[in-house]
């Protein structure tokens, strides 16, 4: 795409005026992460830990910064310690969820994690989003669309949720779908066995189809029938040769069949390879004897009698099915998924990178979506014999108007749930502002990629040549001009236009391949990660009490705990505060009521007395051992009524 935008400030971010403060330093390490300098900020969390290593907001931004830095391992030590320190903390399940989706083997965990984050602060939008990344790694649509659809309710700019939804409408699929990433087993042995699957079909798919090539040569055009199905059969020794070969290098055996449910081309290929050699030994049986002395320009014929035919489909199975596979996985790939709504989705993310590197490819899968329409209402007259109309040529251009229409009508129309009080999503695509910024996403894809433009302008020529074709053959024509013509002229103007799109998709993919880059499949699509273009909400600073808080919680009689219920809100006396940390965390000696409570809905509300004011503690409680942990998510300070402050009557 080649547009500069979304550059990082990479202006240094000075030390703290106060090198005491750990809450300074953490601040410092937040700037940092914000202009892409993650060794400084790394270095600012140490600072913030070295002086305060009860504190999880450094052990947060530490962690963050050593992910950037690609050391995975000690990211998610760090955000383990986070949590242990505030297991009640959204911020931290979040951070050790996105520490751990990096790491093998951990996706089970960090969902764990995500679900955590979810249930004690559901109206923030970044768990709901991890949660959409993690369904949508395994392949799981569904699930992760209501996730990020719900991260959409609670930030409609929240970028990475709207680019992956686009995604998930486009059933997208990560590199490795051979692979769950919830299974035990290493994904190095999964990758191993897939590639000796794909090696294995390739060899025995390539071999058949030389031997059958040899065979008809042999049997056929020297009339050696008998020896060339011997040599044919001896072939099939060196298949299974090449099937013990590749088998002594799977080691996932288990993981076999669920490997294939989960990637179809990979089962598409094992299978075509056993039809392929069921095809092989078909044909070496009905290899056709034809007469002695048949002239070889007679071979051909007598290949179409009955009697040859199932020798014929045999060998055109051997011989091409590569080619057919290609051909099914090509219009398969094109089109699958809904590729409108997540056009708009896309366009809608602004500009940022990848969604313009998304938008780019789904533009070119729209393309071919019209290359086929074309091409098929091109051959349907010499398909059914019948005379192209001008109803049938109009298919085209109505549906380009058609798909144009949808994304201007904007963001998520058929999508989004509306809040109490937000304008709903479908409102906003309606509206002008939501129409001009889906249009304003797709010019600068246009004018970056202009093979894509030309295309498009091709199309459409072309469908003004194929209605062109109907209407002449529908209703003969005045003014000298003879319809046939006409209708040949058409023709060639939409088999021009058709050669024309080819040959730009193929040469815009050999440019990907040539220079590296995002070429015109559904493989160049790309899952957004906004941890690198904005700042996460896993660096929220963490809540801490005043001195005059934590002393009124530790000495106080009156503190209350209110919980939520099935039938409503309960409160109920604290029999103790055992301790108060230092960063917040309070530690709760409470009745078997608060803890079944707690285990449905962890978000709980501290109420402290004290003579001089009373605090309000909005918090998440987790169980630990016999005490119930609270950590604070928001502290309110009001100070009691004086006569001053009375009601009048």
């Amino acid at each position: 795409m080649g547009s500069e935008i979304d550059q990082w400030d990479t202006s240094p971010v000075p030390p703290p005026h106060d090198h005491t403060d750990p809450r300074a330093w953490c601040a410092v390490a937040v700037a940092r992460l914000a202009r892409d300098q993650p060794e400084a900020a790394l270095e600012a969390a140490r600072q913030a830990i070295d002086r305060a290593p009860d504190g999880e907001w450094g052990h947060r931004l530490a962690s963050l910064a050593l992910e950037r830095l690609g050391r995975d391992t000690e990211a998610v030590d760090a955000a383990r310690e986070a949590v242990r320190l505030a297991p009640g903390s959204w911020a931290a399940r979040l951070r050790l969820g996105g520490a751990l989706r990096r790491v093998s083997g951990g996706w089970r965990e960090a969902w764990a994690q995500a679900r955590d984050a979810v249930r004690f602060a559901p109206d923030e939008p970044d768990p709901h989003a991890l949660v959409g990344d993690l369904a949508l790694l395994r392949g799981d649509h569904e699930r992760a669309a209501r996730a990020y659809e719900s991260a959409l309710d609670r930030a409609r700019d929240h970028r990475g949720a709207r680019i992956n939804l686009g995604l998930t409408l486009l059933r997208w699929e990560r590199p490795r779908p051979h692979h769950d990433p919830a299974w035990e087993a290493d994904p190095r042995d999964t990758g191993r066995t897939r590639n000796a699957l794909r090696i294995w079909s390739r060899q025995v798919r390539v071999l058949l189809a030389l031997a059958v090539a040899a065979v008809a040569v042999a049997g056929l055009g020297f009339d050696l029938r008998r020896e060339a199905q011997i040599g044919g059969a001896v072939v099939l020794a060196a298949v299974l040769i090449v099937t013990l070969r590749q088998a002594g290098r799977v080691r996932a055996w288990p993981y076999v069949l669920p490997m294939m449910r989960r990637d179809l081309w990979l089962a598409m290929s094992a299978a075509t390879a056993l039809l392929a050699l069921a095809a092989y030994v078909t044909g070496l049986a009905t290899l056709p004897d034809l007469p002695p002395g048949t002239p070889p320009d007679a071979v051909p014929a007598a290949l179409l009698e009955p009697e040859a035919a199932v020798w014929a489909g045999s060998a055109g199975l051997v011989l091409f099915n590569g080619l057919a596979v290609g051909l099914v996985r090509l219009v398969v790939e094109t089109w699958r998924g809904r590729l409108v709504p997540a056009l708009a989705q896309f366009a809608a993310a602004g500009d940022d990178r990848t969604a313009l590197r998304d938008v780019d490819v789904t533009l070119w899968l729209a393309v071919g979506r019209m290359w086929w329409l074309t091409a098929l209402a091109a051959a349907l007259p010499p398909l059914t014999g019948e005379p192209l109309t001008a109803l049938t040529a109009a298919v085209v251009p109505a549906a380009l108007l058609y798909g144009r229409s949808r994304v201007a009508a904007g963001p998520a129309s058929p999508y989004g749930r509306s809040r109490a009080g937000a304008p709903s999503a479908s409102a906003y695509g309606r509206s002008r502002q939501g129409r001009d910024q889906a249009l304003r996403g797709l010019r600068p894809v246009l004018r970056a990629d202009r093979l894509l433009a030309s295309s498009f302008a091709a199309l459409l020529v072309g469908s003004v040549c194929l209605i062109v074709t109907g209407v002449a053959a529908s209703h003969p024509l005045t003014g000298g001009a003879e319809p046939g013509a006409v209708a040949r002229a058409g023709w060639q103007g939409t088999l021009g236009a058709l050669a024309l799109v080819a040959a730009a998709f193929c040469v815009r993919a050999a440019q990907a391949w040539w220079r590296g880059s995002a070429g015109p499949g559904r493989a160049s699509l790309v899952l957004a990660d906004t941890r690198w273009t904005s700042l996460p909400g896993d660096v929220t600073p963490s809540t801490g009490l005043s001195e005059e808080v934590r002393h009124a919680a530790t000495y106080s009689r009156s503190v209350v705990l209110a919980y939520s219920e099935p039938d409503g809100p309960r409160a109920l006396a604290v029999s103790a505060v055992t301790s108060v940390s230092p960063t917040g965390e309070f530690r709760l000696i409470t009745g078997d009521e608060a803890w079944e409570a707690v285990g449905r809905d962890p978000r709980v509300v501290l109420y402290v007395g004290d003579p001089r004011f009373w605090a309000e503690v909005r918090g998440v409680a987790v169980p630990e051992g016999d005490v119930l942990r609270v950590t604070p998510r928001r502290v309110l300070i009001r100070a009691y009524p004086g006569r001053h402050q009375a009601r009048t009557r």
